[in-house]
């Protein structure tokens, strides 16, 4: 009798039916590969999460980077948002969900910006859909390895659009520090979505109160508007506030005379 075969299971995410399937029909092909196929961001989350709660979960999920933006629950959504998901987007989404599986974005054109936020989103590779089979395969069983695999043209550009990013995250992660803890309760609160009503309601302000702070950071990030400061917010780092919680803000002042707090 023969040494079994550990089989790679792989799964294809694309909305070309065609491509999908004759990807997923030439891996097949290969004796320790098992593969299927999936059409979009919200299969693709369901697939998964049913090959686990069998006990044969993924190896590997290959995710087409311009799929069709279809809506899909973020993992932590607010209340009612839905948001939509490309390639890179789901490759988040694996992240969280999935944290083992393995992701590599499969690209029509070699695209640095592109290929360097699929890497800050917990990509292990990119690869050009046109490269040959065993060129796959070769990421496909890298990155089981630990490996990360970017096409040798892509190199310098990813690089370059990471230490633009680190840049430009340290340079917000400074103006974040510059404002004050209820401030900061604030932005979360911008940065999740909610109104200068719904703000004042979660923090028990005023509404002008609330204006007032968000013309404050507004201000100290030297930004014109809220999704200005909220594209900020993200770059330094800051989630949304926890809408099934309440503010935690330790020592707050009660507000008095319709000044902030």
């Amino acid at each position: 009798m023969g040494v079994p075969v550990a089989r790679i299971r792989v799964l294809v995410v694309d909305d070309h039916r065609i491509f999908a399937e004759s990807l997923a029909a030439a891996l097949a092909a290969e004796p320790d590969v098992e593969v299927a196929a999936a059409g979009s961001g919200p299969a693709a989350l369901r697939c998964l999460e049913r090959a686990a709660a069998e006990g044969r979960g993924y190896d590997v999920l290959l995710a087409d980077a311009e799929l069709g933006a279809l809506p899909v629950p973020a993992p932590r959504p607010a209340p009612g948002q839905a948001g939509p998901v490309d390639g890179i987007a789901l490759v988040g989404a694996v992240r969280v969900a999935r944290p083992s599986v393995r992701t590599v974005v499969l690209a029509e054109k070699d695209d640095p910006a592109r290929a360097a936020l699929a890497l800050q989103a917990g990509a292990c590779g990119w690869v050009a859909k046109d490269s040959s089979l065993q060129r796959l395969l070769t990421v496909i069983r890298g990155v089981l390895r630990d490996e990360t695999h970017l096409p040798a043209a892509l190199l310098t550009g990813v690089l370059r659009e990471l230490l633009a990013d680190r840049k430009h995250r340290t340079e917000s992660e400074k103006l974040v520090e510059s404002l004050t803890p209820r401030e900061r309760e604030v932005l979360r609160c911008m940065v999740a979505g909610l109104g200068r009503k719904a703000v004042a309601e979660r923090l028990f302000l005023s509404p002008h109160t609330v204006r007032t702070h968000m013309q404050n950071v507004l201000g100290k990030l030297g930004v014109h508007s809220t999704l200005a400061a909220v594209a900020l917010a993200r770059r330094a780092g800051v989630g949304p506030a926890d809408l099934d919680r309440g503010p935690e803000l330790p020592g707050d002042v009660v507000e008095r005379g319709g000044q902030p707090a």
